[in-house]
């Protein structure tokens, strides 16, 4: 049988992530994931990609604020803005619409990651529509709502690499799943329901420079998992795949230690 072990919400698209026992799921995937995003002066996103300082940020949204912590530079608390004038952002190139948050955010997020920077919120109206096998919706995702990994995958990732130095935060994911024997089971997993809510699959997760960051010290520390991946996990899509992207197809909530129970295999996996 196969549980939640791990549920995870990166309220900051790129900062820290939050642990929860239990959370609600909406369509666009744990409460307040990606809801909110830091940008350069020209409305690009950051990314650890860049910046990887961002991992050092942690967030956290309570009722109408959000408080961003990281050590050495204290915290700031600003009130959450969904009225004000939208204004123009770019991600991977894609134009979107969001709320800027402020001058009071913006000072403290530019002396952190020592460059000009603003935070800013998906708006209301944000009707994004992100791609693969099942429509979905999500925030400011890299695409879909919701990614999973199995433990089994990850020891043997680990195993292949010699040590257990790649921790599973490297990867971002907002389910960690136990109880499957084999590594990658998840790969074939094309629809599943975990506590309530329902999820269909959309594609595979293709891992990107990111997973090279270290979150703790918010530095790359070399070139794991990626040399390892690229021997054994290269995806036709291109690039190295680790772990499996969905849509939520119906939102309700998840919590640690429920089932995941599976409604749909690849045809070809045998575990139908």
């Amino acid at each position: 049988m196969s549980r939640v072990v791990g549920v995870w919400s990166y309220p900051v698209k790129g900062c820290a992530g939050v642990a929860h026992t239990e959370a609600r799921v909406g369509r666009a995937g744990v409460e307040h994931d990606r809801a909110f995003m830091v940008v350069g002066p020209d409305g690009v996103f950051r990314s650890q990609r860049r910046d990887p300082r961002l991992a050092l940020i942690a967030p956290e949204v309570v009722g109408d604020k959000i408080t961003l912590v990281a050590d050495g530079f204290g915290g700031v608390v600003v009130g959450i803005d969904i009225s004000s004038a939208r204004r123009d952002v770019t991600m991977f190139g894609d134009p979107y619409r969001a709320i800027d948050q402020g001058d009071e955010a913006a000072a403290w997020l530019s002396d952190v990651l020592g460059a000009p920077s603003r935070l800013v919120r998906v708006p209301p109206e944000h009707d994004r529509v992100t791609d693969g096998e099942t429509p979905g919706t999500s925030g400011f995702a890299d695409s879909s709502p919701i990614h999973l990994f199995s433990t089994a995958s990850y020891d043997d990732l680990c195993a292949r690499i010699g040590n257990r130095d790649v921790r599973p935060d490297r990867f971002r994911p907002n389910l960690l799943i136990d109880g499957w024997p084999d590594p990658y089971t998840e790969d074939d997993l094309r629809g599943c329901v975990v506590g309530t809510v329902r999820l269909g699959y959309t594609k595979p997760a293709i891992r990107c420079a990111v997973t090279l960051v270290d979150q703790a010290a918010g530095a790359r520390q070399g070139p794991e998992p990626l040399r390892t991946l690229a021997g054994y996990r290269r995806s036709p899509l291109g690039g190295v795949a680790f772990g499996t992207k969905f849509a939520v197809v119906e939102p309700g909530r998840i919590a640690i230690g429920d089932e995941l129970r599976p409604t749909r295999w690849e045809e070809s996996s045998g575990r139908v």
